[in-house]
């Protein structure tokens, strides 16, 4: 079983409705880089990289570099996470 202290970081990985802007994008269209992203959203680069950040430390978005670029995509438990929330709507 997952300890009390994992689910708070995950639960802090989404607490921020750009977070949950960001999973959704990524749902949509994976394989985004950080300026991709936050083009999309709306927001600055730098707010947008340490969203990114914070939703990889829970777990929730991973990367892969190609070149130059940093492509995100949802893990398995992003996508669990993003599953549950549309339940909550």
């Amino acid at each position: 079983m997952m300890s009390w202290r994992k689910m708070e970081t995950i639960t802090k990985g989404i607490a921020s409705h750009r977070r949950l802007e960001i999973l959704d994008l990524l749902h949509r269209n994976p394989e985004l880089s950080v300026d991709e992203i936050s083009t999309a959203i709306k927001t600055n680069f730098n707010n947008t990289s340490g969203h990114i950040n914070r939703l990889m430390i829970a777990g929730l978005v991973m990367k892969r570099h190609e070149g130059n670029f940093v492509r995100h995509k949802l893990t398995g438990r992003g996508q669990t996470i993003l599953k549950f929330l549309r339940i909550l709507e």
